[in-house]
């Protein structure tokens, strides 16, 4: 076998054992992860409320900073609809709080350096980084809509939109 077929051949392989990852319709699994203050937070928890569930690569980098400071900006639309946020990457507590502090950003990071909830949600990498993934998850805990490819410059608005497109008609 020559090395590009073998490395066809392990790339190929590696797609087929990929977890495949959550569906919408599927109940969130629940999950246990520290925030930016190492106070944990556990999903079930949130119970009752819709929720924005947001993987990103890395603190303070452009894309994860814009998607963020978006979040921010909207964040009176997202309380006014009962919208809780929770961003999710591999960053510690201390870089989360530091990413927090600089934007002002007024919600809830959690530090998944284990890379556990990336597991269980699909979104671990092949590189050292989360993927780039939202999951918007309604009050009974299910998972109404994943959003595979962010837009970090609409992202706030394109969760709000879903929300309001899922919720029910009287």
């Amino acid at each position: 076998m020559g090395l590009l077929s073998a490395g066809v051949w392990l790339a190929a392989t590696a797609l087929l054992a990929w977890p495949q990852g959550l569906k919408e319709g599927d109940l969130a699994p629940d999950f246990t992860l520290p925030d930016q203050d190492e106070v944990n937070h556990t999903l079930s928890d949130y119970r009752g409320q819709k929720l924005l569930v947001y993987f990103y690569p890395k603190d303070d980098t452009p894309g994860c900073t814009k998607e963020a400071c978006g979040l921010r900006d909207a964040y009176a639309d997202y309380e006014a609809a009962n919208i809780a946020i929770l961003g999710i990457s591999y960053d510690t507590p201390g870089s989360h709080r530091k990413f927090r502090e600089k934007h002002n950003l007024p919600f809830t990071l959690l530090s998944d350096s284990k890379k556990v909830v990336a597991e269980l949600y699909g979104t671990r990498g092949i590189y050292p980084l989360a993927i780039r993934r939202s999951f918007l998850i309604n009050e009974e805990g299910y998972i109404v809509k994943i959003i595979k490819d962010v837009d970090v410059t609409t992202h706030s608005q394109d969760v709000l939109q879903h929300f309001r497109e899922s919720a029910p008609q009287p």
